[in-house]
């Protein structure tokens, strides 16, 4: 029987993030493992035979407004610095995402655009953002045209593939991640720090873990080894519905399915990420060699096909926020808090729908409640 004092079930970001603060503050033995044969987990990267580097999981850009959060992260990676900018097709055109006020100039003939930008900055304040299904309450017939055509163009298609329902069917703090920007502000973020680890996410996340005290093991899933090992505290990455073994019914997820494409053209499309609301199954194409400004006489992309998540055939990516999915959590939730020793998070643990920023602060706050 092997005894460890921590043992961290699970090798992504926020693994990585509590398992070296217990080692470098604490000074004590960590023992990692996860059931792929990777450390990073969904911020997982790697270098093509091209040079490209390509995210196995989809793309990852680092934004936060939390200088604690980007100061810690900032002693194991020097920064490429990389404003996100996303595109859509919409009605045969790539136009800017989220919608704005330069994507109604570039949607609209001149006298309706012009039209729609007063009508709007009469309701709004510049620089606001504003739920789609917000926008659709306004009593006004051309912004109720407005509203209407962003949500038809931009909204129903792209969610509906997404999560496999209608943008009004799932909680609004999925709407509300892209809204309309009342702004001719094109980034797709408006944190203050926003950048790519400049040697790729993978590379970050070994040096956070590259203490003599930290043990990692991979190719290992936690039931082939939990009757064969002890510990004095568990952290837990993974869904917290299979910890307790689906007691309580199974908490639903949707899952993707990537296409690498490699092509022998120096790009392919005119930015990193363009989404396809309207057309095609998948959801967007994504550009890999944008994002670290690699030069390269071929490219890579990646189409994105979303799908239910399906035990034993793909993987947990986004935790899907209903009511009936809340209430399945908070069960959980209220076993996992008669645990003295056993800590989750991460978007699996936490059942969130977590950026890497709050990923990382979660990991801190809770390591700060370990020194108490």
């Amino acid at each position: 029987m092997k005894h460890v004092k921590n043992l961290i079930v699970g090798c992504g970001l926020s693994a990585a993030v509590l398992a070296e603060r217990i080692a470098s503050e604490l000074k004590e033995e960590v023992f990692i493992i996860d059931k792929r044969d990777h450390v990073g987990g969904n911020i997982y990267d790697y270098k093509d035979r091209n040079g490209i580097t390509v995210h196995r999981y989809g793309p990852h850009v680092f934004h936060t407004s939390d200088s604690k959060v980007w100061d810690y992260l900032s002693q194991f990676t020097k920064w490429h610095y990389f404003m996100y900018q996303v595109k859509a097709m919409i009605d045969g055109k790539i136009v800017n995402i989220p919608f704005n006020l330069n994507t109604i100039q570039e949607v609209f003939p001149k006298a309706l655009a012009n039209r729609l930008e007063e009508k709007l900055l009469e309701q709004f304040d510049f620089n606001t953002k504003v739920p789609i299904l917000e926008l659709r309450k306004i009593k006004d017939k051309e912004l109720e045209f407005l509203a209407n055509y962003i949500y038809d163009k931009t909204f129903l298609g792209y969610t509906t593939k997404q999560w496999g329902v209608r943008p009004e069917d799932i909680d609004e703090s999925v709407t509300n991640r892209v809204p309309i920007y009342i702004s001719r502000d094109n980034r797709y973020f408006q944190d203050k720090y926003q950048a790519i680890p400049l040697c790729g996410y993978t590379e970050m996340v070994r040096k956070i873990l590259d203490n003599p005290l930290i043990t990692i093991q991979l190719n290992t899933d936690f039931d082939s080894i939990k009757n064969d090992i002890t510990y004095e505290r568990l952290f837990y990455t993974g869904p917290i519905d299979e910890y307790f073994g689906y007691k309580f019914g199974e908490l639903s997820y949707r899952s993707l399915r990537f296409e690498f494409v490699e092509y022998a053209t120096e790009y392919y499309q005119l930015g990193p990420q363009i989404n396809y609301s309207e057309n095609y199954d998948f959801t967007r194409v994504v550009e890999y060699k944008y994002y670290l400004d690699e030069i390269s006489s071929k490219t890579i992309i990646s189409y994105e096909y979303p799908q239910e998540f399906e035990r034993g055939k793909n993987e947990r990516y986004y935790p899907v926020p209903k009511d009936i999915n809340h209430e399945i959590y908070k069960k959980y939730n209220e076993e996992a808090n008669k645990l003295s020793n056993v800590y989750f998070l991460g978007r699996l643990g936490d059942y969130k729908y977590y950026n890497m920023d709050q990923i990382v602060a979660r990991a801190l706050v809770l390591f700060e409640e370990l020194k108490k």
